[in-house]
């Protein structure tokens, strides 16, 4: 039976985003298993609290699309390599299934791109029950479409099922004024409304994953995944990170 939440969580069901790096440790591309099993330890925190946990992932770990295309001068379709990417991130979804069911923690991977032989199709109605059961739902294959990135999946994903927010898992610890890796002095933003994130073109989420969160009134926070159990923090409501709602 499933573990009823905690009255101290803030939230009852989120959709964590990770990205293909997020996965790839210190290396510069690939999966660590250290690191993946790290990530799966905090995912398994907050469903110790009985949080509903959905997780959105990337693929620039292993290919990203449209920058793979730029970065390599590739002579290739837009769509092509937007395909790639999507089914990029069902292979990290099945190393994170994998990782968290070692743990214990049941886990069903739901791809928009059909697959049958390693993972669901995608069926909002059948993921929400999965996350009614107490189990954990990875959704990869982005949203099934070219031309649209895996924060736009995840904000999509967010509102299908009904979750309460968006925890953007990054390296840094929350949107800042510049890239803080690059740009020495730069702010952190302790919250943002979304219409600011657009208009000073701040790079939390792609432009069409804030708008469909603004237009739904849907919170994003955006952290630093690279502390252990800063996941669990967020949850609790502590003040980490930057909230924009």
């Amino acid at each position: 039976m499933m573990k009823k939440a905690s009255r101290k969580s803030a939230y009852k069901r989120i959709v964590l985003k990770l990205s293909g790096e997020a996965l790839q440790g210190p290396h510069r591309h690939g999966i660590d298993q250290k690191t993946l099993f790290s990530i799966a330890t905090q995912v398994k925190e907050i469903k110790d609290l009985g949080v509903e946990v959905a997780i959105v992932l990337g693929a620039g770990n292993i290919f990203r699309g449209q920058e793979n295309i730029e970065a390599k001068g590739l002579d290739m379709d837009r769509s092509v390599a937007d395909y790639m990417g999507m089914l990029a991130t069902v292979i990290n979804g099945l190393a994170l299934q994998d990782a968290l069911e070692k743990l214990g923690v049941a886990t069903r991977v739901m791809s928009a791109i059909e697959i049958r032989q390693v993972a669901e199709p995608y069926i909002r109605r059948k993921a929400m029950r999965h996350l009614e059961k107490g189990r954990t739902v990875i959704f990869v294959g982005g949203t099934g479409n070219p031309y649209f990135t895996t924060d736009t999946a995840a904000a999509l994903r967010a509102k299908e099922i009904n979750a309460q927010v968006v925890l953007k898992a990054t390296k840094v610890d929350g949107a800042y004024t510049a890239d803080p890796l690059k740009v020495k002095g730069a702010r952190r933003f302790s919250s943002l409304k979304h219409i600011d994130v657009v208009k000073r073109g701040l790079k939390v989420m792609d432009s069409t994953a804030i708008t469909l969160c603004m237009e739904n009134r849907l919170a994003i926070i955006i952290f630093n995944m690279t502390k252990a159990g800063n996941i669990r923090k967020v949850v609790m409501g502590e003040k980490i990170g930057t909230i924009v709602k």
